[in-house]
């Protein structure tokens, strides 16, 4: 496994390999098992696995954890060893040359709403950053993972609009044994919020199983009560949602739902989805 730190080199080792099948899988380091989920599914659609290590200052906000995020690029190289074919780990000053860049890559109406209302600036960047990745790597496949559900989708949107014309394919959620979803975040929790950190992705369960048994409910009513009992847990809730799985609002004829919840216990800012399919579509 090759590791690179410039774009020259990286294009250089890459533009003799383009008659296999390249993929690519984002990540900003600090590697777990839900990003070698990623890599495996990657390999095998492609012959050549890229992984970029990357902390992208561009979809942080101001007082966000852009410092204090984890950077242990000698541990995620030996997790990729056997596993990822490359390794791009380029500098800020590598992907950015101008600081604060001049071109930007505004994402839409879709950045607006869930974790957009709260990290106004969070998608552009990352927008920005794929874009220059896809560009860089000119990948057949990349791949994402489910957990985050809205940046997903605006990829996929990205793609599509701008012509990119790589195969984006969307990995499952990886989950400790408890239900919790696997995230670099997590290690900010300290042993109680641990303990309690399972109650998001049950939650998201229990409003499942009623909307599964439910013929007609108030979907605000049922967040309502959700949302309390993250309270009481002790969760500092961002947003907890109901939309269809376009991340558009439930409408009649709707059958493939999702929720979506971000809440903060302690220092961590969780997130968790949980796709639902109803055994009947809604009817109001």
């Amino acid at each position: 496994m090759n590791i690179f730190h410039t774009i020259k080199d990286l294009k250089n080792e890459l533009n003799p390999l383009r008659h296999q099948k390249i993929a690519l899988v984002p990540t900003m380091g600090n590697l777990h098992d839900g990003h070698l989920s990623l890599v495996n599914i990657a390999k095998q659609h492609a012959d050549i696995v890229v992984v970029s290590i990357f902390v992208n200052p561009t979809q942080f906000g101001v007082g966000e954890d852009f410092d204090s995020y984890p950077r242990t690029l000698e541990a995620d190289v030996d997790k990729l060893s056997g596993a990822a074919d490359l390794v791009f780990a380029p500098s800020v000053e590598e992907m950015y040359p101008a600081y604060p860049p001049n071109v930007q890559v505004l994402s839409g109406e879709i950045t607006k709403m869930l974790c957009g209302q709260t990290r106004p600036t969070h998608f552009d960047g990352v927008g920005l950053v794929v874009s220059k990745l896809f560009n860089i790597v000119r990948p057949d496949v990349a791949v994402f993972g489910k957990k985050d559900y809205q940046q997903l989708a605006i990829i996929r949107q990205l793609n599509d609009e701008l012509n990119f014309g790589v195969e984006i394919i969307g990995a499952p959620i990886v989950r400790a044994q408890d239900g919790l979803a696997l995230s670099s975040r997590n290690q900010y929790l300290t042993d109680s919020e641990r303990a309690t950190a399972p109650v998001l992705q049950q939650t998201l369960q229990a409003v499942a199983k009623t909307l599964q048994t439910a013929d007609l409910m108030d979907y605000d009513a049922l967040i309502d009560v959700a949302k309390s009992k993250l309270t009481q847990a002790g969760f500092v809730v961002d947003y907890l949602e109901i939309y269809n799985q376009k991340l558009q609002k439930v409408s009649c004829g709707d059958q493939a739902l999702v929720l979506l919840v971000a809440a903060r216990l302690g220092k961590a800012r969780l997130l968790d989805n949980l796709e639902v399919v109803l055994n009947n579509p809604v009817s109001v």
